[in-house]
């Protein structure tokens, strides 16, 4: 039996509460070791804008973009996303990259032994995660499955109108949160994220 479509499944007013108090989490930022920017192909400008932003503020030292190439281009996420940051004022020598990760778990994997032969990864403390709004804390429950030591925040975008609050307002912004919500759990059980933040 196909599962429901994730833009009509019902639902109730407690699993919206609890997705906006557990899932769509930004955590207090203060400066880290690290940039990870997750490749992506949606609202690439605005991420950009706030990695900008965060290094002019000084709230990194090194960033490592993660993305490989993805059907209709010819370049790699990593390729577009670190141009357009270079382009923004960020050093391009401060920008580690990694051009072959096709999903979250792909990279954070594929991206730990470029940050390990460039800076070590035992000099790198902290680390600030910046992504898709939706795909929220999969990104920092995938970096502590694989780099439990390393203190994690996380810094989300996206470009709907509404509040993040009102997501399941929209029919779009509904589709997606629901998408990588149902993730979670599977994800979990499976051993590809870890529980974070540790209760």
């Amino acid at each position: 039996m196909p599962s429901m479509d994730c833009s009509t499944r019902r639902l109730a007013a407690d699993e919206i509460a609890e997705i906006n108090r557990t899932h769509l989490v930004d955590t207090p930022l203060r400066p880290a070791d690290l940039l990870f920017m997750f490749g992506t192909r949606e609202d690439v400008a605005l991420r950009v804008d706030v990695a900008a932003k965060l290094w002019r503020e000084g709230f990194f030292r090194w960033s490592i973009v993660s993305g490989g190439v993805t059907p209709g281009s010819e370049q790699s996420e990593c390729t577009i996303i670190k141009a357009a940051m270079v382009a923004a004022g960020i050093p391009q020598d401060l920008v580690l990259e990694e051009h072959h990760a096709m999903n979250t778990g792909e990279n954070v994997i594929f991206s730990l032994p470029i940050i390990d032969a460039a800076l070590g990864l035992q000099n790198i403390r902290s680390v600030i995660c910046l992504g898709n709004t939706w795909t929220a804390r999969r990104y920092p429950m995938t970096l502590h499955r694989h780099w439990p030591q390393v203190e994690k925040m996380l810094l989300t975008v996206d470009s709907f109108a509404i509040p993040r609050a009102l997501w399941h307002t929209d029919v779009e912004f509904r589709r997606r949160v629901l998408h990588e919500w149902d993730k979670i759990e599977p994800y979990k059980a499976r051993g590809f994220i870890a529980e974070w933040p540790e209760a």
